[in-house]
């Protein structure tokens, strides 16, 4: 089963550049938005996890641009769980032109689970494990 969400967006003036393009750094940004989107559709928002006794923090974030982003343009970023053994939350990314559909940039993110003594969990959270089964991730 393929958990997945969207976050339509907008470029706004502050995320271009003098050349009219978005900036490198407003697309950690979109991928924040559609993390919120997804965590709010599956129940694994920040604040879950907070209220389970953990933090999510970013450990790996990376993009692979195609095409440039500008001014004014309305784009989809979709974003899809991929499962691990690991504890860890794994996502993947495209962001894709409203107009045409066309493919503007894709991405990966990793999240680790720290406690609220910011040490590092090695095995999965049991509410972590629970929502994997509450959404048929495992059975």
């Amino acid at each position: 089963m393929s958990l997945k969400a969207s976050k339509e967006i907008e470029v706004r003036f502050s995320e271009v550049d003098s050349m009219n393009i978005v900036w490198h750094g407003a697309y950690a940004l979109y991928f924040e938005d559609a993390r919120g989107a997804f965590g709010e559709k599956y129940g694994l928002g920040y604040l879950d996890i907070f209220g389970a006794g953990y933090y999510a923090p970013l450990v790996d974030l990376s993009f692979n641009y195609k095409q440039p982003l500008v001014y004014g343009q309305k784009a989809r970023v979709d974003i899809v769980y991929k499962n691990t053994d690991a504890a860890k939350i794994i996502f993947e990314y495209e962001i894709r032109s409203l107009v045409d559909n066309s493919l503007i940039a894709t991405g990966r993110s990793v999240q680790v689970f720290l406690d609220k003594q910011y040490q590092l969990v090695w095995t999965n959270p049991s509410f972590y494990e629970e929502w994997k089964i509450r959404h048929e991730i495992i059975l």
